[in-house]
């Protein structure tokens, strides 16, 4: 499967396997939205792998 410019939303992506899902999407080319109830987790996985963090609230 080709990931590489894909978009990805990823619901708990602050954290756990949300998180590692996120990184790994990231890791393969993909844009990626991370989703969570923490923003602050949001927030911080986003700006690790270059995504754009979103509250789900």
């Amino acid at each position: 499967m080709n990931i590489q410019g894909q978009a990805a939303l990823v619901t708990g992506g602050g954290s756990g396997l949300g998180e590692a899902t996120a990184r790994e999407l990231a890791r393969l080319g993909a844009k990626v939205v991370v989703l969570d109830l923490n923003m602050d987790n949001a927030e911080r996985v986003a700006k690790d792998i270059g995504g754009m963090p979103s509250n789900a609230m």
